[in-house]
């Protein structure tokens, strides 16, 4: 039996952030993504946009019984936009793979006001290292924009509802990553 599919490029890589299963590492071309903030979240996110000459790692897995009301309600303030033919994968019976973007009417550039949050960067890292390895979580960082926009360092108290506890080595990483790109952290 053949199911649709989602394509996840952020949290929904880190398997700790949801119950969907079977999760298969895929790629997709076509679609970049870009640290962005919908004026529904108080928070900005990842997102992505569309770019020909662009491809970014990620995953896919299957919405069980093509029941989509949980995961729209998670991914609000994102449009759910079909994308079967710019997937790589290697899953069986897969009928159709969306991806969830922010609408580029309702997009804006993330801001102090409305920062990345530390936590949230941290469950995508996580994911991305236990994925991909630390070449796919580097690979992860040099192909989303946006790093310049403030990040609020909120560890000890994490606003992020899905936050996961990292590794020292995994911490480290990500510590280092936010050095390197140049993030603006702030408590």
């Amino acid at each position: 039996m053949e199911h649709s599919h989602f394509f996840g490029y952020g949290s929904l890589v880190n398997r700790k952030t949801h119950s969907f299963t079977p999760v298969h590492a895929s790629r997709i071309t076509g679609w970049r993504r870009v640290w962005q903030r919908a004026a529904t979240r108080p928070a900005a996110f990842l997102s992505v946009i569309r770019d020909s000459d662009a491809q970014i790692d990620g995953v896919i897995a299957p919405v069980p019984n093509d029941d989509w009301v949980a995961l729209d309600t998670r991914e609000f303030s994102y449009d759910r936009v079909a994308v079967t033919d710019a997937v790589t994968h290697t899953a069986q019976a897969v009928r159709d793979i969306s991806i969830y973007a922010i609408p580029p009417e309702t997009a804006a550039t993330p801001d102090r006001e409305h920062p990345i949050l530390l936590s949230y960067i941290d469950a995508v890292l996580q994911g991305y290292l236990q994925e991909f390895g630390e070449d796919g979580a580097t690979r992860f960082v040099h192909t989303t924009e946006g790093w310049a926009s403030p990040v609020r360092n909120d560890r000890a108290d994490p606003v992020y509802s899905r936050a996961q506890r990292l590794t020292l080595a995994e911490r480290s990483f990500v510590d280092d990553m936010l050095v390197t790109t140049r993030a603006r952290v702030f408590d």
